[in-house]
């Protein structure tokens, strides 16, 4: 069963970097080869928010709050995804989120534990 595996959360100042990491443990390279991958975040009191996705063919997308500052990419042979974050700052405080969302090809939404993403100022 495909279940989604964050890692790399932490805490660091303002104006720092992290690298996210989710992996598709249980997913077939068929599986995660076809489909779109994405990460959100959610900050308390707040609803969860798109920051990037990626499709099979490498399209990506990032929200404005993030462009030019993160960066996603994927490796499908190892079913994993990355969220490269830069310049951080105190708005990007929250818990971020690894999906896999439903498609033609994808029956449900898988959605990762999260991961405590703090940056102080």
């Amino acid at each position: 069963q495909v279940q989604l595996v964050e890692s790399g959360g932490g805490l660091v100042q303002a104006g720092g970097s992290l690298r996210l990491s989710c992996t598709a443990s249980g997913a077939s390279y068929l599986f995660f080869s076809i489909n779109a991958m994405g990460w959100y975040r959610q900050a308390p009191g707040k609803q969860r928010e798109l920051v990037a996705t990626i499709t099979p063919d490498g399209s990506i997308n990032y929200a404005d709050s993030v462009k030019g500052r993160f960066t996603i990419s994927r490796d499908n042979a190892k079913r994993t995804i990355y969220l490269q974050m830069n310049t951080l700052t105190p708005e990007d405080t929250a818990v971020y989120y690894c999906t896999a969302p439903r498609s033609r090809t994808n029956a449900r939404d898988y959605w990762g534990q999260g991961t405590q993403v703090t940056v102080s100022s």
